[in-house]
């Protein structure tokens, strides 16, 4: 995610194809499954079946949706509606900002 919850988004939608991770998955399915691939007999086969796991269990929307990552996974031709919605609901927000513990000064 782009831009998530975590840091300051107030909404966060995703569509049913997006892929959401930190890194892709060859390289999480290096670092994750890397014991399983070196004792492996084929390394290359198992490389090729941990890339596949990790993609279609954990780099789907809807994982990033239970977890509260993604508000709503939406279908690609509503989404003009959403939007329009979501602006709608946040028209009248004001969040008050933190006051500044220093300044900018001239350099």
């Amino acid at each position: 995610v782009m831009d998530s919850r975590s840091i300051g988004a107030d909404l966060s939608y995703a569509w049913p194809t997006n892929e959401i991770a930190v890194m892709g998955a060859e390289g999480a399915a290096n670092v994750i499954f890397r014991r399983e691939i070196n004792a492996a007999e084929d390394p290359d086969a198992m490389r090729a079946q941990k890339i596949k796991e990790y993609k279609s269990e954990l780099m789907h929307p809807y994982y990033a949706a239970e977890r509260g990552l993604v508000d709503d996974v939406i279908d690609p031709a509503e989404t003009r509606q959403v939007i329009a919605a979501a602006l709608a609901m946040l028209r009248t927000k004001h969040a008050d900002l933190p006051s500044r513990k220093h300044g900018n000064p001239p350099m």
